[in-house]
C-alpha cells in the first residue's frame, strides 16, 4: 500500500469547476473528482499555514493553546508514526516556512525530504542592490516584497518556477519507488498562495483589458482597489490555480502510466483558502473566517474502498486526515488525535462529527454544525485574557522576544502533552499581524439560505445551540480556562 498527498495552500474551492466555478480552466481537477471522492462540507480546524500543518501531523486542533510555531515535543506526528512503523515517508515542499523558526521540526519527522527554493520572500538568491519594485508600491517595499522582487529575476521560464520544480521532484520519487510498498508521499505546494506569480502562458488563458498599476498581491486588509483592480487580481489568480492544474494533471498522468490506482491513495487538499475581495476583504487571519476562507476543497481515493466520482455531505477537518492515513496503514491512532478516520465517510458517508470547531489563536473562536456557522468574538476590547502555552517559543519568523519572556509562568499539564508542564506565556494575538476580531463582534449564519454569509441572523435559540457545540469541543481539546473568560463564556 502508498499514499500521496498533493497539498496546496490557499486553494479556494469556490475558484474550482466541481464545487461550481464556471470560468477557472482546471481540467484536471474536474478529472481527478471522476476519479475520488468530493467532499462538499470540508473545514479549517487551526488558521493560517503552520497551524494546520501542526493539525495535519498530530490530528487535533491546535490554536486554543498557541499561535504559529513548530511541533511541539510531546506531539504525535503522523508521517513520524509512520516512519517508526515501517513505512518510507518522504516530503517535497517549496512551502519556505518550513525552513524558519516556527516550522523547523516539521520536515525533520520525514525519512526524506527535499526542497524547493523561491516562492514569496523566501531568502533564497543574494543581492545587495535593490530591485526595481515598481514605485507604486509604496509601503509595501517590505523585506518580503524586495526578496520577492529578486527572487522573479531566476523563473523567467516555465520550468524555472518553484511549482514546476517542486512537482518534478515528486514525481522523481514516484518514479523512482513505484516498484516499492509502503511509502507514503507529501507533494507540498505553496501555490496558489500569494503573491499570484506565473507566467504568460496561463496568463493568456484569462484575457481582459487592465490598464492599471502591477497587481498580484493584495494586503492582508479591506479592499481599497478599484473594481478593475480587484478583477484584475482574481484572472491572476485564476492564472496560477490553471498552473496548478497542469502539474496536478501530471500526477494523475503518472498514477495512469503506472497503474497506481490499484492500492494507492491519493489525497488532494488544502491548507485554507482566500478572500479575493468577498466581503470587502483581501487574504486571510484579519476578518472574520469566512466560508471563503473556511471551507476547503478536498479528494481523497481510497483504493480500499473503491469509491469515486461520488460526493460526501459529512462534516470533516484537516484533523481527520492523520488518522484517515495512520489506519490506511495499519498504524494504531493515538489517543490525544481528535480527529477521525474518514474510511467509512468515503465509503457510505458516514458522519464523523456533529459541528466543527475553527480559527486561529487570538481570534474569533466559530463552529459550524453544516448548517449554521457562529463566530463567537472576545469579551472585551483587549482581547485577554490569551496565553502561549508552548515548549517551543518561536513565532513565524523570530524567536519569542525578551520582553515576552520576562513574566513567564510554567503551566499544569494539559491532557495532550503526555505530563509535560509547558511555559505560559502572555499573548497580544498575532504579532506579525495587527488585527482586533473584538471590532466584528459575534456573527451566526445561516449557510443553507445564505450561502455567502452576507446577512447575520439574530436567533437566540440557534445561537445557544452552537454555544453548548462551540464549548463541548473546547472542553475536548481541554481549552485553557481563560479561553471562556475572553470569549465571555462559562465551561459549564
Amino acid at each position: 500500500m502508498r499514499a500521496i498527498m498533493v497539498m496546496f495552500d490557499s486553494l479556494n474551492r469556490h475558484m474550482l469547476p466541481m464545487y461550481g466555478c464556471d470560468w477557472v480552466k482546471a481540467p484536471n481537477f474536474q478529472r481527478l473528482a471522476e476519479r475520488s471522492v468530493v467532499f462538499d462540507n470540508s473545514y479549517v480546524g487551526s488558521m493560517p499555514c503552520m497551524p494546520a500543518r501542526r493539525e495535519l501531523h498530530t490530528g487535533r486542533y491546535n490554536f486554543l493553546h498557541r499561535s504559529w510555531g513548530p511541533l511541539e515535543p510531546f506531539d504525535d506526528s503522523m508521517p513520524e508514526l509512520l516512519k517508526n512503523n515501517g513505512i518510507y515517508t518522504h516530503l517535497v515542499s517549496d512551502h519556505y516556512h518550513y525552513w524558519e523558526d516556527g516550522g523547523c521540526t516539521y520536515h525533520t519527522r520525514y525519512n526524506s525530504w527535499e526542497i524547493t527554493r523561491g516562492q514569496e520572500g523566501d531568502p533564497w538568491k543574494g543581492e545587495v542592490m535593490d530591485p526595481a519594485i515598481p514605485e507604486h508600491l509604496g509601503g509595501r517595499k517590505s523585506c518580503l516584497w524586495r526578496q520577492d522582487w529578486v527572487n522573479r529575476k531566476f523563473m523567467t521560464k516555465l520550468e524555472e518556477h518553484p511549482q514546476a520544480v517542486n512537482f518534478e521532484k515528486g514525481l522523481e520519487f514516484i518514479r523512482t519507488n513505484q516498484n516499492e510498498d509502503r511509502w507514503f508521499l507529501q507533494i507540498e505546494e505553496f501555490d496558489p498562495h500569494e503573491p499570484f506569480f506565473t507566467h504568460k502562458k496561463y496568463k493568456d488563458m484569462y484575457p481582459h483589458k487592465y490598464d492599471g498599476p502591477h497587481f498580484d498581491w493584495p494586503n492582508y486588509a479591506q479592499v481599497q482597489e478599484s473594481r478593475e483592480q480587484i478583477d484584475h487580481l482574481r484572472y491572476e489568480y485564476a492564472a496560477l490555480v490553471s498552473l496548478c492544474d497542469e502539474q496536478l494533471g501530471k500526477v494523475l498522468d503518472l498514477m495512469d502510466e503506472l497503474d497506481l490506482w490499484e492500492d494507492t491513495m491519493l489525497i488532494v487538499n488544502t491548507d485554507h483558502g482566500f478572500l479575493l475581495g468577498e466581503h470587502d476583504w483581501w487574504a486571510k487571519c484579519v476578518q472574520p473566517f469566512y466560508n471563503e476562507i473556511a471551507r476547503t476543497p478536498l479528494f481523497i481515493w481510497d483504493p480500499c474502498t473503491g469509491k469515486k466520482n461520488e460526493r460526501r455531505q459529512s462534516l470533516v477537518q484537516t484533523i481527520d486526515l492523520a488518522p484517515t492515513l495512520l489506519e490506511f496503514f495499519g498504524v494504531d491512532i493515538p489517543k490525544d488525535m481528535q480527529g477521525k478516520s474518514l474510511r467509512e465517510t468515503i465509503l457510505e458517508d458516514k458522519p464523523v462529527r456533529e459541528a466543527a470547531l475553527y480559527g486561529i489563536h487570538g481570534g474569533h473562536v466559530n463552529c459550524t454544525d453544516g448548517h449554521y456557522v457562529y463566530m463567537r468574538a472576545p469579551f472585551l476590547e483587549d482581547n485577554q485574557p490569551l496565553y502561549n502555552y508552548t515548549l517551543m517559543p518561536t513565532h513565524m519568523r523570530n524567536r519569542f522576544s525578551i520582553k515576552e519572556l520576562e513574566n513567564i509562568e510554567l503551566s499544569e499539564p494539559f491532557t495532550f502533552t503526555k505530563n509535560c508542564r509547558t511555559m505560559k506565556i502572555r499573548s497580544g494575538g498575532i504579532p506579525e499581524l495587527d488585527f482586533n476580531p473584538y471590532k466584528f463582534g459575534n456573527l451566526l449564519f445561516n449557510i443553507d439560505e445564505d450561502p455567502e454569509q452576507k446577512h447575520p441572523i439574530c436567533d437566540p435559540d440557534t445561537e445557544m445551540r452552537m454555544i453548548r457545540h462551540l464549548v463541548g469541543l473546547m472542553k475536548e481539546n481541554d481549552a485553557p480556562k481563560e479561553q471562556y473568560i475572553r470569549l465571555g463564556l462559562h465551561d459549564e
